[in-house]
């Protein structure tokens, strides 16, 4: 079956930065849709992360709306939250404790904003499945932030746990509940460097960062930022990522994911991973890249770029995944129209 896959469309981002606001990007996605039987919204998709859901539920409505439309009522689109629209089923899962599998049929009433976007969806048939889901019997696919506990700090950009200070889920219930535990903590400081002392420093000392875009900004750093950011994906971020595979147990020849919104590998790259030596090579993992405009990854940059908006994956029967820009031949000024300002969104 003819897929494709997009994940981190953060849609109703508040920096402003979600290139599907532009309608000339829209038209690429719903053009790349048209050529397809099956899309895959692999996490993100929703900006849900802060605390307006409101705005940003209207701001993903219009696009979900004619996603919906161009698929029409023959052809399906899967739904696989990640971490920045976990409010579409995060009570849910946790419900579910033990019995949550790798690839679990969502109810549409998990939650009233998924029966909403679900509704926003139609006519096209939608599934929802979390934390993954199977494209095929060899392909699996998931948003991939289960990959920061495995980080230090718990985040999509820390460094590689060591093998013996390394987090022990082995399931996906665990996963969610080291989330639970480990993100945006309401915890007081003293509480915090009590139970998880090392990463409340590292977060604490880090915190400054939040400011570096605004400041970085149009002084010729995206380059090099991006070239650390690259050192991270393959030492640290992609590893993890075999991690949770290995741990899940998933028996798969590729894993699509997104989250870190690095699209790859591109070209002749090879991203290390990590086994148990039984299985050298497998899976290998590809990412989908995201739909942000950056300009601290990208700022005077052009496509092909790792960092570049508009990243997707195709799946056809018989043929490896292939990664694609479907923004690569659009400029700056076109992507992100709407000023030069940088937002922590």
């Amino acid at each position: 079956m003819r897929t494709l896959v997009v994940s981190d469309l953060h849609l109703g981002n508040r920096g402003r930065r979600d290139v599907l606001r532009v309608p000339e990007v829209r038209e690429r996605l719903l053009a790349a849709i048209a050529g397809v039987e099956r899309l895959v919204l692999l996490g993100d998709t929703v900006e849900l992360a802060h605390r307006q859901p409101r705005r940003t539920m209207a701001a993903a409505e219009p696009v979900l709306r004619e996603v919906g439309r161009a698929l029409g009522p023959e052809r399906e689109v899967i739904l696989v939250p990640g971490n920045h629209d976990a409010p579409l089923l995060r009570g849910w899962a946790l419900a579910q404790g033990a019995r949550l599998e790798v690839c679990h049929a969502v109810p549409p009433h998990a939650s009233l904003a998924l029966e909403r976007l679900e509704s926003w969806l139609a006519p096209a048939r939608v599934r929802v499945s979390y934390p993954g889901v199977w494209l095929g019997d060899r392909t699996w696919a998931t948003h991939g932030h289960y990959l920061d506990h495995h980080l230090l700090p718990d985040s999509a950009f820390g460094l590689l746990r060591p093998a013996g200070r390394d987090v022990q889920a082995t399931s996906p219930m665990e996963y969610e509940r080291l989330h639970r535990r480990g993100g945006r903590s309401r915890e007081s400081l003293p509480a915090r460097l009590m139970t998880r002392p090392v990463a409340t420093i590292m977060q604490t000392a880090l915190e400054p960062l939040r400011v570096l875009p605004k400041m970085l900004l149009n002084t010729g750093m995206a380059p090099v930022t991006a070239r650390v950011l690259d050192v991270q994906m393959r030492r640290s971020a992609t590893p993890a990522m075999a991690r949770v595979v290995r741990r899940l147990g998933i028996d798969a020849d590729w894993v699509l994911f997104g989250h870190v919104h690095r699209r790859g590998p591109i070209g002749d790259e090879s991203w290390p991973g990590e086994n148990d030596g039984a299985h050298p090579g497998r899976p290998r993992l590809v990412n989908t890249g995201a739909w942000l405009y950056e300009p601290l990854l990208v700022d005077r940059a052009a496509a092909p770029h790792p960092y570049w908006p508009g990243g997707a994956i195709l799946l056809e029967d018989g043929l490896p995944p292939r990664g694609m820009g479907l923004l690569d031949d659009l400029g700056a000024e076109q992507l992100h129209p709407f000023g030069p300002g940088v937002s922590a969104g």
